[in-house]
């Protein structure tokens, strides 16, 4: 009877943390002379990583700046300060932008901090890093499905105006963070450029690269087929889903356009689609809904938490499916996103004929660092005959 006793004991603790809230409190001591008077925030996945959020504001409390946020279950947070947009985020006191902010939350914490710099009082951090093969086809390409337009890039191998070969063509999402740290919204980008020349250099096989740049303020609903409301402890917001329309775009009007104006192979084995967070959502999603367009999806740190219908899916389509898939999470992320994309993983290769990769990094993050880090593994993979392959790095 006493060992009944612990094992309801042990699960009645076990419980009371998983369901436990906690305060995170984080106190600013220092920050630079410039912009004493300006408004501070804090952005991270506690909030959908929104830059300029209003109910994130630190409030003066004697020497210090300090905010308050409740109700957060046990998991692992991250977040960067900024005053107001992500233009105008913390760095430090050269320039450089800093890696977010990781706190492994189970109890109530208060963290310290100082602010070193802001990164829009150099002017130099941020350049053009785009390659000679990365060209801009239009500023402002009409999308019909969404009544709106968007800048559309496209990278074309070394040696594709001299040459006549077809070259498979990969979809990725979130066009202003794959080439260019100019454009980056975050202060880095992928780097996908200076990865494929390097790799097309040794001999690997070759590709086409469309960039969709995202809707900024409509990336929620552009990137989600479901309607998602987020909450936090101070409001709630409705998404209403676009998805459809914005993947009815790729399928009937992008990829015509990219199939006649450049030598491409247009069958799904040769069609990727691929992204990150909502990008990595959309992704998945639209090789689901259409396995006879994609073939082929890369699935970076997907936000699953905003689309849990997408598990239904899955069970109810991964019969027909028969693709590769590259699905990535950083442990840094927090455990329930790790475990959300563990599940879609495993409830897609147990019940499909499909090829999976899927990678949990020890040490990643949910930032364009740590998707640039993975992407020519992603990419070799994906472009040659593969393989199953799951790896969790200690």
């Amino acid at each position: 009877m006493r060992s009944k006793v612990y094992i309801f004991l042990f699960l009645l603790l076990a419980s009371f943390k998983l369901f436990a809230q906690f305060t995170l409190r984080i106190e600013i001591t220092a920050t630079p002379a410039s912009h004493k008077e300006d408004t501070i925030f804090v952005a991270g996945n506690f909030n959908n990583w929104n830059a300029g959020d209003t109910n994130y504001i630190f409030k003066k409390e004697n020497d210090k700046l300090v905010i308050e946020i409740k109700n957060l279950p046990l998991d692992t947070y991250q977040f960067k300060f900024t005053r107001g947009s992500w233009q105008k985020t913390e760095s430090t006191d050269k320039g450089v932008m800093t890696e977010n902010k990781v706190v492994r939350l189970f109890s109530d914490a208060t963290l310290q901090y100082t602010v070193d710099g802001w990164a829009d009082d150099y002017a130099v951090a941020k350049k053009h890093t785009a390659s000679q093969n990365v060209h801009i086809i239009d500023t402002a390409f009409f999308m019909p499905q969404l009544n709106t337009t968007r800048r559309i890039w496209i990278y074309l191998p070394q040696g594709y105006a001299n040459g006549k070969k077809e070259y498979p063509v990969m979809y990725l999402h979130d066009g202003q963070n794959l080439f260019d740290e100019m454009s980056s919204a975050f202060g880095s980008e992928w780097g996908v450029d200076e990865c494929l020349d390097s790799l097309i250099a040794k001999g690997k096989p070759a590709c086409i690269v469309v960039g969709i740049d995202n809707g900024q303020a409509t990336r929620m609903s552009e990137y989600n087929p479901y309607e998602f409301t987020w909450k936090d402890s101070t409001q709630s917001k409705i998404f209403l889903p676009q998805g459809n329309e914005y993947l009815s775009f790729l399928i009937k009007t992008l990829k015509p356009f990219i199939d006649k104006k450049y030598r491409t192979l247009s069958s799904k084995e040769n069609t990727i689609i691929a992204g990150s967070s909502m990008g990595g959502l959309i992704s998945y999603y639209a090789a689901l809904k259409y396995p006879d367009v994609f073939g082929k999806a890369g699935v970076f740190s997907p936000a699953f938490w905003t689309a849990p219908q997408i598990k239904s899916l899955t069970d109810s389509v991964a019969k027909k499916i028969n693709a590769k898939f590259f699905f990535y999470m950083g442990e840094n992320e927090g455990g329930t996103y790790v475990e959300d994309m563990k599940d879609v993983a495993e409830r897609l290769g147990s019940n499909s004929n499909t090829m999976i990769y899927s990678v949990i990094d020890a040490e990643g993050n949910h930032n364009e660092k740590a998707w640039r880090k993975w992407f020519a593994e992603f990419y070799k993979w994906v472009m040659a005959d593969g393989y199953n392959n799951v790896i969790k790095l200690e």
